[in-house]
């Protein structure tokens, strides 16, 4: 966490249509603790409808920017 840009984007992931398509909403960020058992995790908002949240490393632009 020294260059405090995040290891990990959370996103909260709901299904629309026919369940093929979903639509995926970044509310937060995850940081891997150096021993590498765990997680700090901020959030925006908190999702109350029970969707997925997903964890996903940034893409390389997001992690330059």
């Amino acid at each position: 966490m020294s260059d405090n840009k995040p290891d990990f984007y959370v996103y909260h992931v709901k299904d629309i249509d026919d369940e093929t398509k979903s639509h995926w909403t970044r509310i937060g960020a995850a940081w891997q603790h150096q021993d590498m058992k765990g997680f700090n995790i901020s959030l925006d908002i908190v999702p109350l409808d029970g969707s997925q949240l997903v964890l996903r490393e940034p893409k390389a632009r997001e992690r330059a920017a």
